[in-house]
């Protein structure tokens, strides 16, 4: 259903996998990548958007490096430069902003989820919402003051990764009157949502959060 394009990102210019729906018009959404890379999961992701009638984009953070190793994936996400990532990343907004008319959702899984919140909290009002799927990256920090769009936290139940922070965002937001939702859910591992992760996707889960994901994306952009 999409194609991968270039888009400018401060002097440079970014990859990305562009899906539109049929109308070609819509939304706009920026999906953002897992540690391993803009891989088929995350093209997908992208496709289901559009099927629903929303303009994805899904900016190459490694541009055109992938990978299915675990320690590969480390040893990517642990040399992203968070600054450069920005950069893509407000690249990916303001195209997908001005090619759809409107605020833009983002949306991220794992490392992408907390790149997710990271980018919502840096875009101000070029966000109008934002969705974190069990976000992570130990380089990554949020400035929760330039927070201005309603925050959807999706965690699973079992997760040492990213569990431990919640409590803390949670402080954060609420001392600054945030916007915002958190959903656990039981018996689910960290990616339960990735489908190409056997023994660790959950079925049920994932249907639920991803209507729960387009429903607040459709009242809030």
């Amino acid at each position: 259903m999409g194609e991968m394009i270039e888009f400018p990102a401060n002097g440079r210019t970014c990859p990305g996998y562009l899906a539109k729906p049929v109308s070609g018009t819509g939304k706009g959404v920026v999906v953002i990548q897992e540690w391993w890379g803009l891989n088929s999961n995350i093209r997908n992701i992208a496709d289901r958007f559009a099927a629903e009638g929303f303009v994805a984009l899904a900016p190459d953070l490694y541009h055109g490096k992938v990978t299915k190793e675990p320690d590969e994936a480390g040893k990517l996400m642990m040399a992203l430069r968070i600054d450069e990532a920005e950069k893509d990343l407000r690249g990916a907004i303001r195209y997908l902003r001005e090619l759809t008319g409107g605020p833009v959702g983002t949306v991220g899984f794992c490392m992408g989820g907390a790149l997710s919140l990271f980018a919502a909290c840096k875009a101000g009002d070029d966000v109008g919402a934002c969705v974190d799927f069990y976000g992570g990256h130990p380089a990554v920090t949020y400035d929760w003051d330039g927070l201005t769009a309603p925050l959807l936290g999706i965690w699973a139940e079992h997760d040492d990764f990213v569990n431990p922070n919640i409590p803390r965002y949670e402080e954060e937001l609420k001392r600054r009157g945030k916007k915002y939702e958190f959903v656990t859910y039981p018996g689910t591992q960290h990616a339960f949502f990735n489908d190409e992760r056997p023994g660790i996707y959950h079925p049920q889960a994932a249907e639920d959060s991803w209507k729960r994901v387009l429903a607040f994306f459709r009242e809030h952009l």
